[in-house]
């Protein structure tokens, strides 16, 4: 086989993909907040759990906290500014899901019917009321697939162990935020727009053509949005009249 011309590129399989998700992740303020969080999310957990126990009583016969409030936990300490983590979503979200869920656990169905059922039903009733929230599917399952301690408690199940350890839970981070730093519940800085954007600028009609066509849903709110994006103009501004002055 004859060798190709010393000044020919080599083509290499390329991991930079694989680089962005797993190792050259960079150490930045999101990374040591996040690291942060973890210890929000174990404290939080802790403190809800025992002030359960302690407002319902060992003698329960119900689990004193069930999987989807560790999924809560992630959103709540970990992404705060996320619409999905804020408290209608993460109070309304869970209530409605359980509601769907032990409906449909009533019904009798075939289980793996009874699960689709719950969880489509629990994201339809999510999205009507403008409270998605990702653990709320985990939430309507656990209705349905949870055994006989979860199903003995019919509709007491969205009272305890979900409302109430999704209430106290909400409140443990809302006081770990308090001390963090961060706003919770979230509330996008102010934007300065003008009033007549300068040409190539862009506005919040485009901004929201932008959105209105872009594919898939993106988790993040448009005030934020519009903020990171002011910004990011703003800083190619300054670089742009730093280039022409040299």
């Amino acid at each position: 086989m004859q060798k190709p011309p010393p000044d020919t590129p080599r083509v290499h399989f390329r991991w930079s993909r694989y680089q962005a998700m797993l190792i050259a992740v960079p150490v930045d303020r999101a990374m040591r907040d996040r690291m942060i969080s973890g210890w929000g999310a174990l404290i939080g957990i802790i403190a809800t759990g025992l002030l359960v126990r302690g407002l319902i009583g060992t003698g329960a016969h119900m689990p004193l906290l069930i999987a989807p409030i560790g999924a809560a936990a992630v959103l709540l300490f970990a992404v705060p500014a996320s619409p999905m983590a804020q408290p209608w979503a993460v109070i309304g979200g869970n209530l409605v899901s359980a509601l769907v869920g032990v409906a449909v656990g009533r019904l009798g169905a075939d289980p793996m019917l009874s699960a689709g059922l719950a969880v489509g039903g629990a994201i339809a009733a999510m999205a009507l009321l403008r409270c998605l929230h990702p653990p709320g599917g985990a939430v309507a399952l656990t209705a349905v697939v949870g055994g006989p301690a979860i199903h003995d408690l019919g509709f007491g199940f969205v009272i305890a162990p979900v409302g109430l350890g999704t209430v106290l839970l909400l409140a443990m981070a809302w006081g770990f935020h308090r001390f963090s730093g961060h706003s919770y519940p979230h509330r996008a800085a102010h934007v300065a727009v003008p009033p007549e954007p300068l040409p190539g600028d862009f506005s919040r009609h485009d901004l929201r053509r932008a959105i209105e066509d872009y594919p898939d849903l993106l988790d993040v709110g448009f005030e934020d949005l519009e903020e990171v994006l002011l910004a990011a103009e703003h800083h190619a501004a300054v670089r742009r009249g730093q280039t022409a002055r040299k």
